[in-house]
């Protein structure tokens, strides 16, 4: 039995660990064609997919620039541009035209995190995990009115080319 419970532990000990996260390098990932597709759920309605289709380009500075339109249930689409630019190896800051505050962002392993004032004072804090592979990622947003969460957002983000 001794023997049984020493090879056990020898082979676990053998096991390979898990792959490490893929870094999320935005500038990378945005740069060229991607998709968004998910759900709006703002609080009291019910859920309207969204689509996003966003065109990435490197800015010429170090930063990008990320034309969109997005599809909002049976709204009419919209346009909107995304400017951000790296402050540091783990950090970043923009502008997107919608909204009246800046950007600011933070890098950690495979997740971006951003956050920003919207249009009436609310709160959007958005988490964006790069999945395995490196070619898609999923946007968890939140948005907050003095504090309580007035609207989510689940979004699937491919990359196109």
């Amino acid at each position: 039995m001794t023997r049984l419970i020493l090879a056990a532990a020898l082979l676990a000990s053998c096991a390979e660990a898990p792959a490490p996260a893929q870094k999320f390098d935005p500038q990378t990932f945005f740069t060229g064609p991607t998709r968004g597709e998910g759900t709006l759920k703002i609080l009291l309605r019910p859920s309207v997919p969204i689509r996003v289709e966003t065109e990435g380009r490197p800015d010429g500075r170090g930063g990008m620039v990320l034309e969109q339109t997005v599809h909002e249930g049976t709204k009419p689409p919209r346009q909107r541009r995304w400017v951000l630019r790296p402050t540091s190896p783990t950090t970043l800051t923009g502008t997107i035209t919608d909204t009246p505050g800046p950007i600011r962002g933070r890098l950690s392993g495979n997740r971006l995190f951003l956050n920003y004032t919207m249009k009436g004072g609310l709160k959007a804090d958005q988490v964006l995990t790069m999945q395995p592979g490196g070619r898609t990622i999923v946007n968890k947003m939140t948005v907050r009115r003095l504090g309580i969460v007035v609207a989510r957002v689940e979004e699937t983000i491919r990359k196109l080319d």
